[in-house]
């Protein structure tokens, strides 16, 4: 038997609840008073000559690393480092053209402040990203982002809890305008996640996926329980009505059940007399997101693949 909890479970709930309220309370304020500032950063992050480099230490750190990743999935070369370790020899990585983000609540961390008198010398520009819109790092910034918050989401006030959700969405905003405003495509998307199943889907044409053996082939004047057996056999629900090397339509299921429906019989007829005549067709060389986005606007589950010569070379299937 587990041991029962210190409190409530009305207790623990308004806890629960109380957490969600203050951090969205932080975020509803934040973007309430966004300003220029943002498009100032906007600006500078698009025509950096290098790379965008995050830095900040301990749970900021962890924060951006996150906004380090966002920027880089959506085309901007960013890394982040680590300010202790750029104290102590990792500031060569950083280059003339960088524009570093440095994140500190307090604006006073320590290992942060250390770094800024080389990047000065450097010539590297600073956004700062924090809640103490007088401190040192404010002061030594060149724009500075405010993350500042009426209370942290712990009980004790003290945990970053609030002020690390408020730095992630300030990271966030900055990345996906940053991508609206480069005009970043799902087709970029896809080339910086080539492992993902969006990345397969942007750059998996469809002659990659097709089915291109075996086809469901029926001539016009096969008889209709012969091209259901086709289909059956084939296991594909579709049958592909050819006379030589052209295509003349296609019987589906919904096919069969419309002609059943209208009343016929499925033993006296014949396949052109079911089948529907110019069907949706797709080139080999469409990419398969495009051909997906097709068959679920159309609401169709395969589609009639053709090549260069206009012949068919196969059929997809849509799995959702």
């Amino acid at each position: 038997m587990s041991e029962p909890l210190y409190l409530s479970n009305d207790a623990l709930m308004h806890a629960v609840r109380e957490v969600f309220q203050v951090e969205s309370d932080a975020l509803k304020r934040l973007a309430e008073t966004a300003d220029q500032r943002y498009i100032d950063a906007i600006r500078l992050l698009k025509h950096c000559q290098g790379r965008i480099v995050v830095c900040g230490m301990g749970k900021s750190g962890l924060i951006g690393k996150k906004i380090a990743a966002s920027f880089a999935s959506l085309g901007q070369p960013a890394f982040f480092m680590h300010p202790g370790e750029a104290f102590h020899g990792d500031l060569g990585m950083v280059q003339p053209g960088d524009v570093l983000l440095l994140l500190s609540y307090s604006g006073e961390t320590d290992e942060v402040l250390k770094i800024i008198p080389s990047l000065k010398h450097f010539g590297n520009k600073i956004i700062a990203i924090t809640g103490g819109l007088e401190s040192s790092l404010a002061k030594n910034a060149d724009l500075v982002l405010d993350a500042s918050i009426e209370k942290e989401a712990c009980p004790n006030n003290l945990a970053p809890t609030t002020s690390t959700t408020v730095a992630l969405a300030i990271g966030d905003a900055l990345a996906a305008t940053l991508a609206l405003e480069t005009q970043f495509s799902p087709m970029d998307f896809a080339k910086y996640h080539p492992g993902g199943s969006l990345g397969r889907r942007l750059l998996t044409r469809v002659k990659d996926v097709m089915r291109s053996e075996q086809l469901p082939t029926v001539s016009a004047d096969t008889p209709i329980t012969d091209a259901l057996m086709v289909m059956t056999q084939t296991r594909t629900g579709l049958a592909l009505v050819m006379q030589d090397d052209a295509l003349l339509g296609v019987i589906t299921d919904g096919d069969v059940r419309r002609y059943l429906l209208a009343g016929h019989q499925v033993t006296s007829g014949v396949a052109q007399d079911m089948m529907t005549r110019s069907p949706r067709t797709v080139d080999e060389t469409c990419m398969l997101a495009e051909a997906e986005e097709l068959m679920r606007e159309k609401h169709i589950k395969w589609l009639v693949v053709t090549n260069a010569q206009q012949r068919v070379s196969g059929i997809l299937e849509w799995s959702q």
